[in-house]
């Protein structure tokens, strides 16, 4: 299943709708989608190294937009959207707290879930629900994910294929690490 999927995301690379997939995929992962746009990008990047720079932009773009959407969803609808998004996510018992705590710590939980495998989306609505200044929001997921997107880029670009090879030989492996590394980003933002 995952060397189909692998195959089936290279393949995707080179079709002209593929820029357009990874724009949903980031948009959406920002305010509501549980899969990070990385499981496509890194893909892509390794089946067309010289556009890694094109889709860490388009992956930053989107994922901003749809950072905005997350702050609109915790701004304006919370009570009706964001709260069962945290729920499911097992936040809704500290929501109280943490908007006391988040407001205080400024940027810093922006910058960190954007750039690490911890759940935007759910910063995203807390910067909204919690009055974060928009600007202070907007800026910070800019730099946040900027330096996520093109950092991948920038490795992917310069050890293309050395990184093509290892992950198509050890293609499980890399997939179990990149889960653990993205189910750890839930357990730390669970007990924060």
């Amino acid at each position: 299943m995952l060397r189909r999927f692998y195959d089936w995301t290279i393949g995707l690379a080179s079709t002209s709708y593929a820029l357009w997939a990874l724009a949903v995929v980031a948009f959406v992962e920002s305010s509501f989608f549980p899969i990070p746009p990385d499981l496509l990008m890194i893909p892509m990047i390794l089946a067309r190294p010289n556009r890694a720079f094109l889709i860490a932009g388009i992956a930053l773009v989107a994922s901003v937009l749809g950072g905005l959407l997350g702050y609109a969803i915790g701004a304006f609808a919370f009570d009706s959207i964001g709260e069962p998004i945290l729920t499911s996510l097992g936040k809704a018992d500290s929501m109280a707290e943490f908007n006391t705590r988040f407001n205080d710590l400024g940027f810093w939980p922006v910058l960190i879930a954007g750039v690490t495998p911890l759940p935007y989306k759910v910063i995203t609505i807390m910067s909204g629900w919690t009055g974060l200044p928009i600007m202070t929001f907007l800026v910070t997921s800019i730099i946040a994910r900027g330096l996520r997107f093109y950092v991948v880029a920038g490795l992917l670009w310069y050890f293309g294929a050395p990184v093509r090879a290892f992950i198509e030989r050890r293609l499980g492996l890399v997939f179990v690490v990149f889960i653990l590394l993205l189910l750890g980003g839930f357990y730390i933002l669970r007990f924060l």
